[in-house]
C-alpha cells in the first residue's frame, strides 16, 4: 500500500482539475473554513456540513483539517463512488506531520460494478506501518451513507463502521517490550480520492476505468471531538495527554465482551487480510497481535 504521506504529495502536485456540478454544493462557510483544500475539484455543501471530492483523468482530490487533535472521537458519514469504481481509493484518515509520523487510515478500495468494496486499514507509529488489515464491509457503501469513525484515547484506538468495532489497537507499554503507541503527536484529519490502479483492486489486476469518470466521494455530518492542540506546542501536547479525551472513563478505555464478540464475528466472516496472519511477511506474528482480537 502507498502511504497517505505520498498520496498527499501527489495530490498537491496535480495542476488541472475538473469542477463538479451538483445541486447544493459550492464554496461556503463551515467545513470550507476549517479545511485546507488541496485541489479545486472539492465542493462544499451549502449548509457547510458536507463536501464532495471528485477524481477525474486530470486530478485527484483531497482536503486536510486546519486543526490538529490528540485523542478524541472522529468520524464522518461517507458515500463512495457508484458503479464501476475499480482502481479508486477513497480515504478518511488522521496523520501527524513529519517523517516519523503517527497515522491511522480508513481506505476504501473500489471494485467493478456489483462486486464488494474492501476496507483497508493501517496504523503507523513513529513512521512505521506494516499493520494492514482488509475486510469486506458486508454492504454496498456506494448506495447509501454509512458512518466510519475512530475512538482514540491513551489506552486503545478503535475503528468503527456503523457503530460496530472492526479493529482495535491497544496501548501495550509495559506488556510488550519496546512497544510504540500513537499518543505523543497531534494529528489532523484528511480526506482524499485518488487513482490506486497499481494495487487497489484485486492487487492491481483491474485498473481504473476512466471512461466512467468522474468518480465522486461524498462526506457529511462530521464528528470532530477531541483535544485541540498545535502539533508544535509541546506544553499543549502534555496537557492533552492528561485531558478527559485521553482518559474518558473506564468503560471507554477498553472493549466490553459485547464489543469483543462483534469483532470476533467480523474476523470470522469478513476478514480478507490480516498482517498478524501473514507468515510469509512475519514468520513470527508481531507481539501485539496476541492482545488484539482483530
Amino acid at each position: 500500500m502507498a502511504s497517505s504521506r505520498r498520496i498527499a504529495t501527489m495530490i498537491t502536485m496535480v495542476a488541472l482539475c475538473m469542477s463538479m456540478v451538483g445541486s447544493g454544493y459550492g464554496q461556503t462557510r463551515g467545513l470550507a473554513a476549517n479545511f485546507n483544500t488541496w485541489t479545486k475539484n472539492v465542493r462544499y455543501s451549502s449548509d457547510g456540513r458536507g463536501l464532495q471530492l471528485v477524481l477525474d483523468p486530470l486530478s485527484a482530490a483531497g482536503v486536510g483539517s486546519k486543526t490538529s487533535y490528540l485523542f478524541g472521537g472522529f468520524g464522518a458519514w461517507i458515500k463512495l463512488p457508484a458503479n464501476d469504481s475499480s482502481g479508486t481509493v477513497t480515504t478518511f484518515y488522521m496523520a501527524s506531520p513529519g517523517p516519523k509520523h503517527h497515522e491511522f487510515d480508513f481506505e476504501f478500495l473500489g471494485n467493478q460494478t456489483g462486486k464488494p468494496f474492501l476496507l483497508h486499514t493501517n496504523i503507523f507509529v513513529d513512521g512505521v506501518g506494516g499493520r494492514e488489515q482488509q475486510i469486506y464491509l458486508g454492504f454496498d457503501p456506494s448506495a447509501a451513507f454509512h458512518y466510519y469513525n475512530f475512538q482514540w484515547n491513551k489506552d486503545v484506538l478503535v475503528f468503527y463502521v456503523d457503530n460496530t468495532p472492526v479493529r482495535m489497537f491497544k496501548n501495550l507499554r509495559g506488556i510488550v517490550p519496546n512497544f510504540a503507541y500513537p499518543d505523543s503527536k497531534a494529528m489532523g484529519i484528511s480526506l482524499s480520492i485518488w487513482d490506486g490502479s497499481s494495487w487497489a483492486t484485486q492487487g492491481g489486476r483491474i485498473p481504473i476505468n476512466w471512461a466512467v469518470a468522474p468518480f465522486v466521494a461524498t462526506y457529511q455530518n462530521f464528528r470532530l471531538n477531541g483535544c485541540v492542540v498545535n502539533p508544535n506546542d509541546k506544553y499543549g501536547v502534555r496537557t492533552c495527554r492528561g485531558s478527559t479525551f485521553a482518559a474518558p472513563g473506564a468503560a471507554a478505555q477498553t472493549l466490553g465482551i459485547g464489543r469483543i464478540r462483534q469483532m470476533r464475528a467480523v474476523r470470522a466472516n469478513q476478514v480478507v487480510y490480516n498482517y498478524c496472519d501473514d507468515r510469509k511477511r512475519y514468520p513470527t506474528a508481531p507481539p501485539e497481535c496476541a492482545h488484539n482480537t482483530l
